[in-house]
């Protein structure tokens, strides 16, 4: 049967073992003995302060080892004031370790600067050392004599890290080089010079320096395919033809209206001035019969007019035989 002695020492094992237990998975001690034995020197309570700031100690401390152990100068502050700032520790050291081998100069301030402003700085670095070939579609241009030509070229690229923080990205490149190829294609006199020489194309390009502003640096400009497209001179032409044929049938449709509206109302008038003439023609015999109640023309006179009236009936039907004749004629 236990004593109350045994029950006591007992007791202050687990509690001793319990407080153990959580003073271990507060204090990162085996992170500690890890960077002592890697050569790094860092305090216990540097790891405590960590926790106390909530950062994540093997976040900053298996960096800073790697980094001892490739040479570089780095400190525990450099590192946990980058962790604070929402950048990948992990991911500079790398890019800083590539690129202390390859003699590429690159400073821990600015390689957390380019991981800052969300740029893989491991692949910048890696870019540099390797370059990176860009291939773009097939650019469209139209040259002199009316002939269009596609052409898809191949930009190789280095990563300029002086110019990674606020430089234009590949987008960019792509848009300057396919500007570039248009304006050389527009330039020829004919298609054939562009397809006879096609390097043209890419010194034309290649010196007109694209690559300013940009975060890269245009090592060669190489014309992987060119095509002939369509003949876009031959077409403008034909579109401009239809829109001249247009354009008359317009003018041509409008005059006929104006014709057609000048000879409706011609013909308005001719009636109204038949309707005019059947009026006066109406009102002579009236007149006529005032003229003799009123005694002032006799009854020869009223005579001569009727004969008149006959031989003019006369010479008017023997005209329209003569003009009939002629006709069958």
């Amino acid at each position: 049967m236990l004593t109350d002695g045994t029950i006591f020492i007992i007791a202050i094992v687990i509690v001793a073992l319990i407080f153990l237990g959580v003073l271990l998975s507060f204090v990162p001690v085996m992170l500690w003995i890890s960077a002592l034995a890697a050569g790094v020197r860092v305090s216990i309570f540097t790891l405590i302060g960590m926790r106390l700031r909530r950062v994540t100690p093997s976040r900053v401390i298996n960096p800073l080892i790697k980094a001892h152990k490739a040479g570089l100068n780095v400190t525990t502050n450099q590192l946990e004031s980058h962790y604070l700032a929402g950048g990948n520790v992990d991911r500079v050291v790398n890019a800083l370790i590539a690129a202390h081998r390859a003699n590429i100069e690159l400073s821990f301030e600015r390689g957390a600067a380019i991981d800052l402003a969300g740029r893989d700085v491991l692949q910048a670095v890696q870019m540099s050392v390797n370059p990176k070939v860009i291939e773009t579609p097939f650019i469209p241009g139209v040259a002199m004599n009316g002939i269009e030509v596609k052409v898809k070229a191949r930009i190789t690229v280095r990563a300029n890290i002086d110019r990674l923080v606020g430089g234009a990205g590949e987008e960019t490149v792509i848009a300057r080089v396919g500007e570039g190829v248009v304006s050389t294609i527009g330039s020829a006199d004919s298609h054939f010079k562009v397809l006879e020489k096609p390097d043209l194309i890419s010194q034309t390009v290649l010196s007109k320096g694209l690559d300013a502003g940009t975060a890269f640096e245009i090592l060669s400009i190489d014309i992987a395919d060119v095509d002939v497209g369509k003949n876009i001179g031959a077409e403008l032409q034909t579109e401009q033809a239809e829109a001249d044929k247009k354009i008359a049938q317009a003018k041509a449709e409008e005059r006929r209206a104006m014709a057609v509206a000048t000879e409706q109302e011609m013909k308005a008038k001719v009636q109204e001035m038949r309707a005019k003439v059947v009026e006066a023609e109406a009102e002579v015999p009236l007149a006529m019969a005032e003229a003799l109640k009123s005694g002032n023309i006799g009854v020869m006179d009223y005579m001569n007019f009727k004969n008149i009236s006959a031989d003019t009936d006369m010479r008017d039907s023997i005209g329209k035989l003569s003009n009939d004749k002629k006709d069958d004629k």
